[in-house]
């Protein structure tokens, strides 16, 4: 089999792979956003939220398809580059605004519908414009990654102390950034199992990165139940997350892997545009979620006190 073949094969599994696992992701999201509405509020980072979650049927579920998703990104990740894999991830913003309407039994928001495919427009653009390339399995030795892991840990730190000190959105847009990078890291330490894992199954235990992950990988995820616990709404959180997972995940392909990328003038350009029209899609979001959450406030103060108990609105 020629090179060629044999990489076109390795996508035909990879893309699939991602894609469905996309899907599980924004099942689990819209499952876990909605049984987080149904315990008490915790501090940012107390285990005791997952001590109450555990008892909700929907949140189990919610875990079965973090579990089916995060397999089939273990196996896309095993047959792809980073830069493949992770832009298509974004797809799950989608997936959680169609499980989280049908959840809720409503139809999705038309705004926030335009919003979701503004977000993964922009990834597919940078996708398309980047070109990804490579498919290294081993974080380099040289002094080259220490830039980008300085980055992230401020980036991370930087997004508490906001969740921590802010309220309201600009409170739940900390914990998001908090998340979403501790997820892009974790994308890149489960690239270096993945490949691991593929060519001995014994492989990752006797290395560092399989470790690692099992302590970034449970931050991330308890800061994820809290990003949607303090939300008001699911999908301005999850688009800010699913954004910057794959733009950390491309950066760690590209910083600490070896993977390659299109640097070209134009391409540059072209990728910028593209982050922008991200940016724009959050505001989006975020600009809907907040006149939804002002018009629900409104109509529970004009309802009976019955009628108002129960959670209204919701995204699409």
């Amino acid at each position: 089999m020629t090179v060629a073949a044999s990489t076109s094969a390795s996508l035909l599994l990879a893309v699939p792979a991602a894609v469905v696992g996309a899907a599980c992701m924004g099942l689990a999201s819209a499952a876990q956003e909605r049984a987080t509405k149904e315990v008490a509020v915790t501090r940012i980072l107390d285990p005791g939220l997952l001590r109450g979650l555990v008892r909700r049927p929907l949140w189990l579920i919610g875990m079965v398809a973090t579990g089916a998703g995060l397999a089939l990104q273990l196996i896309a990740l095993a047959f792809a580059p980073l830069l493949v894999v992770q832009p298509l991830l974004i797809t799950s913003l989608i997936f959680a605004g169609v499980f989280s309407a049908r959840l809720e039994r409503r139809a999705p928001d038309a705004v926030m519908v335009v919003g979701s495919l503004t977000c993964v427009a922009g990834l597919a653009s940078f996708l398309l414009l980047a070109r990804p390339s490579g498919d290294a399995d081993l974080l380099a030795t040289t002094p080259q990654p220490f830039p980008l892991a300085i980055a992230l840990i401020l980036l991370t730190l930087l997004g508490l102390g906001v969740s921590v000190v802010a309220h309201g959105s600009v409170r739940v847009l900390g914990l998001a950034v908090a998340t979403g990078v501790l997820y892009g890291m974790t994308a890149g330490l489960m690239k270096i199992v993945a490949v691991q894992a593929r060519a001995d199954l014994t492989e990752p235990f006797r290395n560092w990165a399989l470790y690692l992950v099992c302590l970034v990988g449970p931050l991330g995820f308890l800061l994820s139940q809290n990003t949607f616990q303090q939300g008001r709404f699911l999908t301005p959180a999850l688009a800010v997350i699913t954004a910057l997972d794959p733009l950390v995940g491309v950066g760690i392909g590209v910083w600490w892997m070896g993977e390659t990328a299109n640097t070209s003038p134009a391409a540059l350009a072209g990728e910028a545009v593209a982050g922008a029209v991200i940016i724009v899609g959050i505001v989006l979001l975020s600009g809907r979620a907040t006149k939804l959450s002002r018009q629900s406030g409104e109509l529970l103060g004009k309802e009976p006190r019955e009628q108002g108990a129960g959670r209204l609105g919701g995204d699409g």
